[in-house]
């Protein structure tokens, strides 16, 4: 596909697969407004971008699928438009010509709760669970987390994983306001309620996926709406066991790329064991006629992702 924001193609390679991504469109129909640091977020104009970006995908005609990271809308939609929002948001997204492929984030979950949302956004589903797998080529396989399997959000009050995850937030943030992180020092200032984290039986069906990917020479992808590594974050975004998970992809030599969303600002790092984590620039917080999306071509020794505008090209190169 050629350059752009000065990336170029490995000399002569046509890519095996390429792939449309956005991330934390947050979409309401209601003024722009702040962060609650003060980031400006531009409601309304976001939808423009997930326009411009399908319109941009289907132009290039050999984009298998797209991905999105999650928070589809806004958790400041009013609740009684929460569901035409998702509706539309997702029609949007079926405008693209090919596979779509979405993730929950705490933000879809302030709108919806996980029964209502899961078939909206045609995530295979068994008990709630919203974390699943596709192989588009036989070389990669995609992975996709559910980051709010352990959540106070989106399960009712009374579910064990709802229970578990009060029970931990308590333990670990003695603040009475569960989103603040006053007084937490380090990465301690994860531990928040807009976060969440990945649950035990998740984390078996992880490992045997990674499994299966190594037995059958598989590269794999991980995505998921919570940024998995510090050093592509901001520590206030991170899954809350985050580690339990890297540890575990560690393991493996399978795992070359995790991709992510939910802090807006983007971000790149390689960690201690070459696995390449880029967290994706959100499209809510793109000032009027500007956008964050891109297109990712994927080769057998790297990943190239391809930004527009505020979203970073990035050259994810594997190492041996």
């Amino acid at each position: 596909m050629g350059s752009a924001n000065g990336l170029l193609s490995p000399q002569g390679k046509k890519p095996l697969l390429s792939f449309g991504v956005i991330s934390d469109v947050q979409y309401a129909d209601i003024p722009d407004g702040r962060s609650f640091i003060g980031v400006p977020r531009y409601y309304r104009h976001s939808l423009l971008v997930l326009q411009r970006a399908v319109q941009k995908w289907n132009n290039f005609q050999n984009l298998k699928f797209t991905i999105n990271f999650g928070d589809i809308v806004d958790g400041f939609c009013p609740k009684h438009q929460s569901l035409n929002a998702v509706e539309k948001l997702v029609r949007e997204f079926e405008v693209f010509k090919g596979s779509v492929y979405h993730m929950i984030g705490n933000h879809c979950l302030y709108n919806l709760p996980r029964n209502k949302l899961l078939p909206l956004l045609k995530i295979p589903s068994f008990d709630g669970r919203a974390y699943y797998d596709f192989s588009p080529i036989p070389e990669y396989r995609f992975v996709v987390l559910d980051g709010y399997d352990i959540s106070a959000i989106g399960w009712p009050h009374d579910h064990p994983n709802a229970v578990e995850a009060l029970r931990f937030l308590g333990e670990k943030n003695p603040n009475s306001e569960k989103n603040s992180p006053a007084g937490l020092t380090g990465l301690e200032r994860r531990f928040l309620m807009f976060n969440g984290a990945v649950g035990k039986e998740q984390l078996e069906w992880l490992d045997s996926v990674l499994q299966d990917a190594t037995k059958s020479n598989q590269k794999v992808v991980i995505c998921c709406h919570l940024p998995l590594d510090p050093g592509a974050s901001s520590k206030e975004a991170l899954l809350w066991n985050y580690d339990e998970v890297m540890d575990l992809v560690h393991r493996y030599n399978c795992v070359k790329v995790c991709l992510g969303g939910h802090d807006h600002k983007g971000g790149h790092s390689i960690d201690s064991h070459g696995v390449h984590h880029r967290v994706l620039e959100a499209a809510l917080e793109c000032p009027p006629g500007t956008d964050a999306f891109g297109y990712v071509d994927v080769f057998d020794d790297r990943l190239l992702l391809f930004g527009t505008d505020r979203m970073e090209s990035t050259e994810m190169i594997f190492t041996p």
